[in-house]
């Protein structure tokens, strides 16, 4: 990338910040400093600054220049000083300028003209040394896999979630221990959308993005299903997937699926990975375009997919995430009883395939505990209407220090609604 795009003018206004940056006081060794957090990853990893220098930051509103800030400048600070710490800033993408759109543009072509989707979480949630990782799900099998987890002789899908391993280990062990010895050859991904929400005008009318990549995990390679996609590509019907895979770069929700089944599993699979964007749009109508979005997506996998013995839905989402971190007034640990009751409920219409209710729980005050996964499940849902499953756990990640948590769980969905007592 040219340097000569870095902001160089002392007439121009100077670039504002990035607005979608979160920018974070974090002590180091005493010293407080301000940590640019940047949810799409253009930014330097772990860039900081100084405190001292939000005040000046706080002067970049995208109108004045440098000529005029120069009577803010501090004594013995000069105009090509500012420039030079302005150059900084566009350098490492935290400027709203022409450097950092032609960064961002450059990173996402080169993504989407990718094959592979390489692991965003690998050496940071999980060693990223084949040996090292083996070793290390080794020991939290051997740990957490309880004698009374039995393996499952036949089963059609799993809700699981997609919290960081580091917090969330035992629970990743429940919920894909007792899938250890299937061999499906297909994997239909279900997996919450993080990301789409950052692309309003790529994905606001497509609540299903596919990606037509292979996964590269530190344990191998995982293959796309490239049939069933050019199927879907071709299909008349509005299902509305986009094949857009912006979405797809930063996230996690699918990848840490892959990991365990990379782990467990050594036969021949295939995937067929969607992540699901919100879809707050039933909440006021039901019936509407998203909903018959919904229902020719759902009617589509179920009619190809749905008796295929050989197929094996995977459904990656969270439950609730609350507590001053997420917006809330009050510290997560004042509502862990409000929370665990509305989950329970959740997890209870998932197991016993209650769409109805699942979806009547999530109007009420409209998702008042950001159930991440809500999208994914509830299409699986309506995809299979007539399974159910078990609930296999639930646990809490408690946050205190941020006054925040994160709830997630687990269901096995094996058994047919109409055989059930």
């Amino acid at each position: 990338m040219s340097h000569e795009k870095l902001f160089s003018s002392k007439t121009k206004p100077i670039p504002e910040l990035r607005r979608d940056l979160q920018i974070i006081p974090v002590q180091d060794n005493g010293s407080t400093l301000l940590y640019f957090h940047d949810q799409r990853g253009y930014t330097t990893q772990d860039f900081a600054l100084k405190r001292e220098a939000g005040q000046l930051l706080s002067l970049f509103d995208g109108q004045k220049s440098i000529n005029d800030l120069e009577q803010h400048l501090g004594k013995g600070i000069s105009k090509d000083d500012l420039l030079q710490f302005i150059q900084l800033l566009d350098k490492n993408r935290v400027l709203a300028s022409d450097y950092f759109e032609h960064h961002a543009e450059t990173l996402e072509a080169e993504y989407e003209a990718s094959p592979i989707h390489h692991s965003v979480t690998v050496g940071s949630s999980y060693p990223a040394d084949p040996n090292e990782l083996k070793d290390y799900l080794d020991d939290a099998f051997a740990k957490h896999a309880e004698d009374n987890i039995k393996a499952a002789d036949s089963a059609k899908a799993l809700y699981a979630p997609h919290i960081d391993p580091r917090v969330a280990l035992e629970s990743y062990v429940k919920a894909f221990a007792p899938i250890r010895d299937l061999k499906p050859k297909r994997i239909i991904m279900l997996a919450t959308s993080h990301y789409a929400g950052l692309y309003p005008n790529l994905y606001q009318n497509n609540p299903f993005i596919l990606i037509d990549k292979d996964f590269n995990m530190p344990l191998g390679r995982i293959s796309r299903d490239q049939k069933a996609i050019q199927e879907l590509q071709q299909a008349n019907t509005d299902l509305g997937i986009s094949f857009n895979d912006r979405a797809h770069r930063m996230e996690h929700s699918i990848e840490l699926h892959l990991l365990f089944l990379s782990y467990l599993w050594d036969h021949q699979y295939e995937i067929l990975p969607f992540v699901i964007r919100g879809l707050d749009d039933l909440y006021y109508m039901e019936n509407g375009h998203l909903g018959q979005q919904l229902d020719h997506f759902s009617t589509f996998l179920r009619d190809r997919y749905g008796d295929d013995s050989e197929t094996f839905f995977l459904i990656s989402g969270d439950l609730a995430h609350f507590g001053q971190k997420f917006g809330d007034d009050a510290p997560a640990a004042t509502m862990f009883d409000d929370v665990a009751n509305f989950d329970k409920q959740f997890l209870e219409y998932g197991s016993k395939n209650q769409q109805e209710s699942m979806l009547e729980l999530m109007k009420k005050e409209y998702d008042p505990y950001r159930i991440c996964g809500f999208p994914p499940l509830y299409t699986f849902l309506q995809t299979m209407p007539n399974i159910g499953g078990e609930i296999l756990s639930y646990d809490l990640w408690d946050e205190r220090e941020r006054d925040s948590a994160v709830t997630f769980g687990s269901i096995l969905f094996s058994e047919h609604l109409s055989s059930r007592t």
